[in-house]
């Protein structure tokens, strides 16, 4: 006998389970705790089973019969049903395992070890930021190419272009990292930076003119500050580093006997291992780093933070203090002294482009495909480096007159 609204809602547990029929093999069945399951036998391929189908009163008896005769559809299609849940089960975890946000956590654990700290942080917090509030639950196989794109242009859109182009490459990474364990079928952001505004190359700003660098060192060295700042800012023009390496000079790596500073250069790229690389000192070099060692030798760092002697000089120290030089922004950075180098160098000294290039920690490919070891063409950087520095005195001088 069919059941009734009335006959479920009145049914009070036993000492043991017991069922109320429904026909076709379905039924509640009362648990001695008070639960009433949905229940359907039936059998297939010649096995006996059991179908659950839900709880009363989330799935009332109508909601059980429709599931039912959908359950006996699947039967007599050749389908078991038990099977076709489980199934649907396994892909609803996969698909909340394999969300845009679960490779991504994944990705970036892979890269940690692979990037600089500086450089995870900031693609982290790019991912975190401007992509994973929008896609982050989503099936990364489900992801498209437009979802990615609207999160682009939503970056594109406050001013951030090139921000928006380096976004959708982060993603392409994370969707081939997707394709290659298996997870995404394909990568569909190829192409996708076509639909944004082009990127503007902008450089870095720095000063190449000889009348101008000779204006520029003069004003440096009569700019106020303290010693290790000032130490710091006349030591940037001649050797060029790049300013995390100037700032966190340790004076364990510096040789002043041997007139060579050496340091592992931090990775640039991914998969890059760090590199030994030598800087070799000028007579200015030797004498600017010899008047600053009776204050900061006993330390680990040559340019001690002013706030604290065990952390190096912070990354916006040397900008402000080209600030107080009236060097401005739009003039110079503290990159720049790199790319003042690297232009007199070849055209006004005529130094080889490979041997600056080896000297500004770059790699370079030799004829033979290899790159060259950082060791090498000590010599000739070290006559390099010494004709730099006078160059730049007499920079110094000509323009005082």
């Amino acid at each position: 006998m069919p059941l009734t609204a009335v006959k479920i809602k009145n049914a009070q547990p036993q000492s043991k389970a017991y069922k109320l029929s429904d026909g076709s093999g379905g039924y509640l069945l009362i648990t001695p705790a008070g639960g009433k399951l949905w229940r359907m036998d039936y059998r297939f391929a010649g096995k006996r089973k059991t179908l659950a189908l839900g709880q009363y009163p989330e799935i009332t008896l109508a909601d059980f019969r429709k599931r039912k005769e959908d359950a006996k559809r699947e039967i007599a299609e050749g389908i078991d049903p038990s099977a076709r849940k489980k199934l649907r089960k396994l892909r609803l975890y996969e698909a909340h395992e394999n969300t845009f946000e679960a490779l991504t956590e994944q990705f970036l654990a892979r890269q940690k070890s692979l990037w600089s700290s500086k450089h995870y942080e900031k693609v982290s917090a790019r991912l975190y930021n401007d992509v994973l509030p929008w896609l982050g639950n989503r099936p990364i196989s489900e992801v498209t190419a437009p979802e990615v794109l609207s999160v682009a242009r939503r970056v594109s859109a406050r001013g951030a272009n090139d921000a928006a182009h380096r976004l959708v490459g982060h993603c392409r990474q994370i969707f081939r990292y997707a394709v290659a364990v298996g997870i995404a079928p394909f990568d569909p952001t190829t192409g996708l930076t076509d639909a944004l505004a082009p990127r503007v190359t902008q450089h870095r700003p720095a000063i190449i003119e000889p009348l101008r660098v000779g204006e520029m060192l003069n004003k440096i060295d009569g700019c106020s500050g303290t010693h290790v700042t000032r130490c710091a800012l006349k030591l940037a023009p001649r050797t060029f580093t790049r300013p995390g390496e100037l700032r966190q000079a340790r004076w364990e790596d510096i040789n002043l006997s041997e007139a060579r500073w050496h340091f592992l250069l931090s990775k640039r790229k991914p998969n890059e291992e760090p590199r030994n690389h030598i800087v070799p000192l000028s007579r200015q070099a030797i004498e600017i780093l010899a008047d600053l060692r009776p204050l900061t030798g006993h330390r680990e760092w040559v340019f001690p933070s002013s706030r604290d002697w065990r952390k190096p000089m912070s990354e916006g120290t040397i900008l402000k203090a080209l600030r107080r030089c009236d060097i401005s922004s739009e003039e110079m950075c503290g990159h720049g002294f790199r790319a003042t180098a690297r232009t007199l160098l070849e055209e006004e000294l005529g130094y080889p482009r490979d041997l600056t290039e080896h000297q500004l920690g770059h790699t370079v490919i030799g004829a033979n495909g290899r790159a060259y070891d950082r060791t090498t063409h000590l010599p000739a950087r070290h006559e390099m480096m010494q004709s730099w520095a006078d160059y730049l005195d007499q920079l110094k001088a000509s323009e005082s007159t």
